[in-house]
C-alpha cells in the first residue's frame, strides 16, 4: 500500500510541475469554473468571423467550453440577449438605438469594452476611379458622374452598391437629403462586395460602393473614400433626415448580463479581447484564402503568445503552466 501511495503523489506531482498548453481534460483537476455552453453570435463580415474564430479556439481548446455559434444577423443577436439564446457579441458597430433598448432600458445586456478597433464606414471607389476623376471624391460631384455608374438595376440613376441588408447604413437618407441621381441597390453580401470591387478595379469598370474598414481587401485594392458631409454629434439622430458621414466607430463587445454575472470564464476571455486591425485582418485574410477558422486561429495564437496570456488572464487557464 505504501508503494501505491508514494506513487501516486509522485504522479500527482509530476501532473502539477508540467507546464505545457491546458488540455479540456484536465480542466476538472485545476478546479476551475466550468464554462459550460457558450452561445455565440456569428454575424456575416469576416473581420468578425476572425474575432469569433480566435475566440472560440480559446474558448474550446483553454477552457472547455462548448462553443455554440449562432449565424444570426446583428439586429437579431441583440435580441437573444433576452432570450438567453446568444451571450456575447464580438464585434458590435455602434446601434445606439438597440443600446438604449437592450441595455439602458431592459438591462439584459451590457459593454464588456472595446475590440481595440476602430470602424470606418463609408462610400467608395476604386483607385483607378480616383486617378481618372480626381474631384469624384467630393460628393458635391457625385451627380456630375451618376451616368457612369448606371446599371441594368439602378433604373436610369447612378448606382450606389450596399451589402447585406442588415448592415447598419444610412445610405438611402443620404442620397435622398443629399439630392444625388442615384439609386441603392443592394449586393447581398460582403463576398458579393468584395467581388464587385476585385472586378471593378481589374477592369477598370465604375463602382460606387457602400464599404468599410478594418476589411483585409483595403490592402489588395485600396479604394478611396468619398468626401461626404462631415460627421457632427446629432446630425444622425433623425434617421430619416441625415445628411452627414458615418461616424468613426469603437468597436465594442455586447454580452448579456446573466453571461456577464455568471462567473464563467469564457467571460472573462471575451472581456479581456482586445487586438489591433492589423491582427483582425492578419486572421481574417487566413480565412478568405481558405484555411478553417480553427486553422487561422491556431495559426495567430502560436505566433502571439503574449497577446494571448493577457487575453487568458483570470480565468483560470492562467494559472496552469
Amino acid at each position: 500500500m505504501k508503494r501505491i501511495a508514494i506513487a501516486a503523489v509522485a504522479a500527482l506531482a509530476l501532473l502539477m510541475s508540467g507546464c505545457g498548453a491546458t488540455k479540456v481534460s484536465d480542466l476538472q483537476s485545476r478546479a476551475l469554473k466550468p464554462c459550460g455552453n457558450f452561445n455565440l453570435a456569428i454575424n456575416s463580415w469576416v473581420g468578425y468571423e476572425a474575432n469569433a474564430a480566435v475566440i472560440t479556439y480559446l474558448a474550446e481548446n483553454e477552457l472547455g467550453c462548448t462553443v455554440k455559434q449562432k449565424h444570426i444577423a446583428e439586429q437579431v443577436a441583440w435580441q437573444g440577449m433576452s432570450t438567453d439564446t446568444v451571450d456575447a457579441i464580438v464585434e458590435n458597430w455602434g446601434h445606439d438605438d438597440l443600446r438604449e433598448l437592450y441595455i439602458d432600458k431592459l438591462k439584459v445586456a451590457q459593454s464588456a469594452g472595446s475590440t481595440g478597433i476602430e470602424g470606418v464606414i463609408g462610400w467608395y471607389v476604386p483607385p483607378w476611379m480616383a486617378e481618372q476623376y480626381p474631384d469624384i471624391k467630393d460628393w458635391r460631384n457625385l451627380n456630375k458622374y451618376a451616368n457612369l455608374f448606371k446599371t441594368s438595376e439602378s433604373g436610369g440613376k447612378g448606382q450606389l452598391l450596399d451589402g447585406d441588408p442588415a448592415y447598419v447604413t444610412n445610405d438611402d437618407a443620404l442620397v435622398d437629403n443629399l439630392k444625388l441621381d442615384y439609386k441603392v441597390v443592394q449586393g447581398g453580401s460582403e463576398t458579393a462586395l468584395i467581388s464587385s470591387i476585385r472586378q471593378a478595379q481589374e477592369q477598370r469598370k465604375p463602382l460606387l460602393a457602400y464599404f468599410y474598414s478594418p476589411q483585409w481587401l483595403l490592402s489588395e485594392v485600396p479604394m478611396v473614400k468619398i468626401d461626404l458631409p462631415p460627421y457632427t454629434d446629432g446630425c444622425d439622430a433623425d434617421a430619416a433626415k441625415i445628411a452627414c458621414d458615418y461616424p468613426a466607430y469603437d468597436l465594442d463587445k455586447i454580452v448579456s448580463t446573466k453571461f456577464a454575472d455568471s462567473g464563467s470564464p469564457a467571460y472573462t476571455l471575451v472581456k479581456n479581447f482586445k487586438w489591433t486591425a492589423e491582427d483582425q485582418n492578419s486572421v481574417a485574410r487566413s480565412i478568405a484564402d481558405g484555411m478553417s477558422d480553427d486553422e487561422a486561429a491556431k495559426k495567430f495564437i502560436d505566433a502571439h503568445p503574449e497577446l494571448v496570456a493577457k487575453w487568458l488572464a483570470g480565468t483560470g487557464a492562467d494559472k496552469a503552466a
